[in-house]
């Protein structure tokens, strides 16, 4: 039973309730509408961290990428206003990526609902900021009445991590923090510490799913971010192991299966080795597991390219049914939670196997990916021998990776540099390489490293991060000055939004506008000293022009102990390049670097 009732104000039920929920930190920024709430972390500042920031969206992206680290969701806080309006971008972000992290949001006073108060968006809805974000997250939850929020902060917080998990908006008028509240917090181990959403897959599907794995002659595993998320890593290995199944990986998966095993494809993307998209797309079954079949990993859903469905056999597997069967049709599609699926489904194959029943022979296909492997690595090779300065950028990304201790955590902006990272890393650990995949916002890497330093803050952690988007969010530099979190920023200077002008070469007759930094009195490339600018704000700066150089700046930054910024000068004229392609309809498509369009016999 709950404690006997105590008076206490609302922003101290919303601060109790995080902490008894073990939120370890809260990012945010203070505004007038919320200084009540920073008034109860105050009071409880021994139990829960406060973090603040200079952009709301900065908040947004620590609290997302601290849970893809810990697992452990965080809560954010924001003003009423313009305040929380530069929330959303951080809230898609963990929406489409199913990460889960609670915001707070202040509004104006209930009193003064639709009379136009100082920052209220009335114009459609009275303190309508629910509209705003009512896309980009789970649910908004706007108690209007102090006695509401003990259920709000409760239902807000189940929301957020039951089924596929993600981010939550807790809407809270100015005077609901202060207005006296009799009843007791709600406790956790009453409301949602009991709920179990590892929901398994029927029996008889699984059954099925057996029968299709061990007949498949060219069987193709594909895992998404719910192998990571779903912590299903060790089962991942186990079927491919036991049934020798190669195991492609969708951007989302990077790192599901150590990129040095045996069995481990790669990325199946428009830019990913030969090997994962010509396995894949030859597949006779493709078993799928927490994946979306979004455009770049299916090279735009045209055919013979990522994937060949139908003929291919799909078993799709994921926690939302909403997700199967949205782009291909599936021969099997099964809501579960990926682990308890596999566990499912190892026991299953188990009993199989114990009867005699043994799985088709795989060494043909494995023998047949072997081969395109070796295209592959001849077909990258020469990249990796240009040592330039510029530096090239598949050089870049080799003197990055291999100097990276293995438990390091490389988090990824949304760019060029992005595209050559999961192209050419190599992670051994399912956290290993952090990015944007769905919603792709520019600064995600930025602002994100904070929170994964946070997270884990015995491992090293590196951000690769355009020029571009630094610019967007350079005050994390005072925030990592501030409290002294040692991220390692790498800013990939080549002068440009890169990604968007290779496009307009590539579709436009190289027309380029708005995509160049350039000198306004040499018309030369221009870029800010990202050196200097980082110390200016306290935090160590260097430069660097050769490929030996890079690697030598990232292992003193990670041995220093301190935040730093490597300014690095990589060529912008290269695009990465692979067995996938892109469409942009009514543009055209790119074409493969490597292999063409498969056929199946007889189409």
């Amino acid at each position: 039973m709950n404690a006997p009732s105590t008076v206490r104000d609302g922003a101290g039920v919303i601060v109790d309730y995080l902490i008894r929920e073990k939120v370890p930190y809260v990012f945010g920024l203070c505004g007038h509408g919320n200084i009540g709430f920073i008034d109860a972390l105050h009071a409880r500042a021994g139990d829960i961290k406060t973090v603040s920031v200079h952009h709301e969206s900065v908040a947004g992206f620590m609290a997302d990428v601290y849970y893809r680290v810990s697992g452990q969701p965080t809560a954010t806080f924001t003003s009423c206003g313009p305040g929380s309006a530069n929330l959303p971008i951080s809230l898609a972000n963990s929406f489409f990526d199913s990460v889960p992290f609670y915001a707070v949001t202040g509004n104006i006073p209930t009193s003064q609902f639709n009379r136009g108060a100082f920052q209220e968006t009335y114009r459609h809805y009275q303190a309508d900021f629910p509209s705003t974000v009512r896309a980009y997250c789970k649910r908004v939850f706007q108690p209007t009445t102090a006695a509401q929020l003990p259920v709000a902060v409760r239902q807000a917080w189940k929301t957020m991590v039951t089924g596929r998990p993600g981010p939550v908006v807790l809407d809270v008028p100015f005077d609901l923090f202060n207005e006296p509240i009799r009843e007791e917090t709600p406790r956790p181990e009453d409301w949602n510490a009991n709920i179990s959403c590892r929901c398994g897959a029927d029996p008889e599907s699984v059954a099925k799913a057996a029968d299709m794995l061990m007949k498949a002659q060219r069987p193709v595993i594909l895992v998404g971010q719910g192998i990571r998320y779903g912590g299903a890593t060790k089962e991942l290995r186990a079927l491919a192991e036991k049934l020798r199944i190669p195991v492609a990986m969708s951007a989302s998966g990077i790192g599901a299966i150590d990129s040095t095993h045996p069995l481990a494809l790669g990325l199946v993307a428009r830019n990913g080795p030969y090997q994962a998209n010509h396995a894949a797309r030859q597949a006779d079954v493709l078993l799928a597991l927490g994946v979306r079949f979004d455009d770049r990993t299916s090279s735009s859903w045209i055919p013979g390219y990522s994937f060949t469905i139908p003929p291919t056999k799909l078993i799709h597997v994921d926690i939302d049914p909403d997700e199967i069967a949205r782009n291909y049709p599936v021969a099997l599609g099964l809501m579960a939670d990926v682990r308890t699926f596999l566990r499912q489904l190892l026991a299953e194959i188990d009993a199989r196997i114990g009867r005699g029943q043994m799985p088709a022979e795989r060494g043909a296909w494995l023998d047949a990916i072997a081969g395109y492997r070796k295209e592959w690595e001849a077909f990258i090779a020469p990249g990796f021998k240009v040592d330039t300065t510029p530096i090239a950028p598949q050089r870049a990304v080799q003197e990055i990776d291999r100097v990276l201790p293995e438990d390091t955590i490389l988090v990824s902006d949304i760019g060029v540099h992005h595209n050559w990272l999961i192209q050419f890393c190599k992670p051994k650990r399912p956290d290993s390489l952090i990015g944007s995949m769905g919603f792709g916002p520019m600064g995600f890497g930025v602002a994100g490293a904070l929170g994964a330093k946070l997270a884990a803050p015995a491992r090293p952690c590196v951000a690769v991060v355009g020029d571009g988007a630094f610019l967007m969010h350079a005050s994390v530099l005072a925030t990592a000055y501030e409290y002294n979190i040692p991220v390692v920023y790498v800013v990939w200077n080549n002068y440009a939004y890169g990604s968007i002008r290779g496009l307009q070469r590539g579709y436009l007759g190289g027309r380029e506008l708005a995509t160049d930094f350039k000198h306004p009195g040499t018309d030369k490339p221009y870029n800010p000293d990202f050196a200097a600018m980082a110390r200016a704000a306290g935090v160590a700066g260097v430069s660097v022009g050769r490929a030996k150089d890079l690697a030598d700046a990232v292992r003193d930054g990670i041995a220093s102990g301190k935040p730093c910024v490597i300014d690095a000068n990589i060529d912008g004229d290269l695009n990465p390049s692979g067995a996938g392609i892109w469409e942009l309809p009514g543009m055209g498509r790119s074409k493969p670097g490597i292999g063409k369009q498969y056929v199946p016999d007889g189409k």
